[in-house]
């Protein structure tokens, strides 16, 4: 499971032209599922983006977590993350996961982000999406569950 972690001070979603999601301060999650990812990738995700210090406390080093800024998770799904990118000038999707079990985890992802206590608002599945944000920093990040190790 791959996450494309960006601090922002907005973000929002829209669907056939209508906004489907908006956050404040926070995270905007871009998540791909690739071939074999399971719960355990899933909870190791969950708990990097949970745990990640990347706001800046008092003394303007990124010192605090999501919830010790009172920040939301917009989390959408973006299955191109999986792209190989190694051959040739078109990225082959090969390692991404079918889409109903890349749904599975993306939809547990948004719960298991909810348990930790953060407020999640998520795109849609499979549609076309425009993402808009202001990142901020620019501050971005990104995770891999199969490089935790």
């Amino acid at each position: 499971m791959r996450a494309v972690i960006q601090r922002v001070l907005r973000a929002s979603v829209r669907v056939s032209g209508r906004e489907v999601a908006r956050i404040g301060k926070g995270f905007l999650v871009l998540v791909g599922v690739e071939k074999g990812d399971g719960p355990e990738d899933l909870a190791w995700i969950a708990g990097k983006i949970a745990g990640l210090r990347l706001f800046e406390d008092e003394s303007g080093r990124m010192n605090l977590s999501l919830s010790e800024v009172g920040g939301e998770v917009l989390l959408v799904s973006n299955f191109t993350l999986c792209g190989d990118c190694r051959k040739g000038r078109r990225p082959s999707f090969d390692p991404a996961e079918r889409p109903e079990e890349a749904r599975r985890l993306c939809e547990g992802l948004a719960q298991a982000l909810k348990e930790k206590g953060l407020p999640v608002k998520t795109g849609v599945f499979g549609a076309y999406m425009e993402v808009e944000l202001v990142n901020d920093g620019p501050v971005t990040v990104i995770l891999d569950s199969r490089k935790r190790l």
